[in-house]
């Protein structure tokens, strides 16, 4: 790395220093925004929050402004670094005679594999620029981060409200650092989906609208989210899905761009590859925590994966 001196460096020297430790650290991707309001996501999240389109999910409802302005998360936040961290695998869990879980939670919780990698780019930067104040976040924090993806020339948020990348797809994970250091910002980059509606269409719950997801009928939602007892409307529509739901990302033509990651926290647990449907569905607690030790299932609880195979069984 080249030692530049802190007070030589200007806004475009210290952007290179942070996409090359970014690539360094193992992201796929790293774009920049200055940090202010996002005018344009205010007017949708109200309209989002009065539809009641997030269900039970109360914790959306509040830091309204802090969602919208890191500035107000993190004092002193002059520019948003978000990257893109892939999780698709390799090799796919068995399909036939079993029950399914998204992809992200094969292996290790992200949260914690990520945070490391955050923290130490943070530390890099501070190496290299100077003493610099700065914030990670990773899905932990009331941040728009497929926003702050797409200002920052990431992807863009297609039909199904997720960040697409023409080079990965959507399969990745997305992080961000709020910095109190001025970067030269990137540009957003354009909708590709056209007039492809593969992920609308192929929806069993129907939770998506263009560009807009009903989390109170989204599986990944009942699966992980809500608490309490799954309404029985959707009683044979969860295509045997227990734990998130993959269903509109494998048919979005993108994703035959996904390449398998890398990351050996990612890789499934083994344990997985050989359970059946007969074995989830005589999951006792001791195994079940066993099994799933510091994976992100553990967020649904023994209870809750047993709810969803009972509420799945038998579709």
């Amino acid at each position: 790395m080249i030692d530049f001196t802190p007070f030589l460096m200007n806004e475009a020297q210290s952007t290179q220093i942070v996409k090359q430790l970014a690539l360094a650290e193992g992201f796929d991707f790293c774009g920049i925004s200055k940090a202010e309001f996002l005018e344009e996501e205010a007017p949708r999240l109200e309209n989002w929050l009065k539809s009641e389109k997030h269900g039970a999910m109360q914790y959306m409802e509040g830091h309204f402004d802090k969602r919208l302005d890191p500035t107000k998360l993190v004092p002193g936040t002059k520019s948003v670094i978000t990257l893109l961290y892939n999780h698709y695998p390799k090799q796919p869990l068995p399909v036939n005679d079993n029950y399914h879980i998204a992809k992200y939670a094969y292996g290790q919780d992200y949260h914690q594999v990520i945070k490391i990698k955050l923290r130490n780019l943070l530390d890099g930067l501070r190496k290299e620029l100077g003493d610099i104040e700065g914030r990670a976040f990773v899905d932990s924090a009331p941040i728009m981060e497929r926003a702050w993806a797409q200002r920052s020339g990431l992807g863009w948020v297609g039909k199904n409200s997720l960040l697409l990348n023409k080079s990965m797809g959507s399969f990745f994970f997305i992080a961000e650092l709020l910095v109190d250091l001025e970067l030269e910002p990137d540009g957003p980059t354009a909708d590709y989906c056209g007039t492809c509606t593969r992920c609308i269409d192929a929806c069993p719950t129907n939770a998506i609208d263009p560009y807009q997801v009903d989390a109170s009928k989204c599986i990944s939602y009942f699966t992980i989210e809500l608490k309490e007892a799954i309404p029985d409307e959707f009683k044979g529509k969860f295509e045997n899905w227990i734990f998130g739901c993959d269903i509109c990302q494998d048919v979005c033509p993108w994703n035959r761009f996904a390449k398998p990651h890398s990351e050996k926290e990612f890789v499934p647990i083994t344990d997985l590859f050989e359970m059946s449907r007969k074995d989830w569905e005589v999951l006792d607690e001791d195994a079940y925590r066993r099994i799933f030790k510091g994976s992100p299932v553990k967020r649904a609880k023994y209870s809750g994966i047993k709810r969803n195979i009972e509420f799945v069984k038998g579709q």
